[in-house]
């Protein structure tokens, strides 16, 4: 990747990450127009889903290494993972010790099911990327 792209997926990353934070610490007041739930689902782990989807595939254009082989592309993957796992049970940790916020392991379940299907596509691009070169 060129280096001007690698500077901008960071840029983007970083974005991406303080944007994580304002929307788990922040402090909002209001009432909501969105509906309890979408097909069963309670709207705000849709909201968590969609808010930690992104990460794995952020994280693998701002740290792209096209591995060579396929074993990497897992370890690269399964690492992405883990800390996106890892950030998404900071944030659950850290709402749990703020007064208006509350930590609910059900947003972590959301969170972490992004997360693993976001590096399971960056495992799926990583190895396409190796076919094509």
């Amino acid at each position: 990747m060129p280096r001007k792209r690698r500077i901008f997926a960071r840029i983007l990353f970083l974005l991406y990450l303080v944007a994580i934070c304002i929307l788990c610490f922040g402090k909002f007041s209001g009432s909501s127009d969105f509906p309890m739930s979408l097909l069963g689902i309670p709207s705000d782990k849709i909201v968590h889903f969609l808010m930690f989807l992104p990460f794995p595939i952020l994280a693998f254009f701002a740290f792209d290494k096209y591995t060579e082989s396929t074993g990497k592309s897992l370890l690269y993957a399964a690492l992405t993972c883990l800390a996106g796992c890892l950030l998404a049970a900071g944030t659950e940790l850290i709402q749990s010790r703020l007064s208006y916020r509350s930590g609910d392991p059900n947003d972590f379940l959301s969170d972490m099911a992004a997360i693993v299907l976001g590096s399971i596509l960056v495992f799926f691009l990583d190895i396409r990327k190796q076919k094509k070169q």
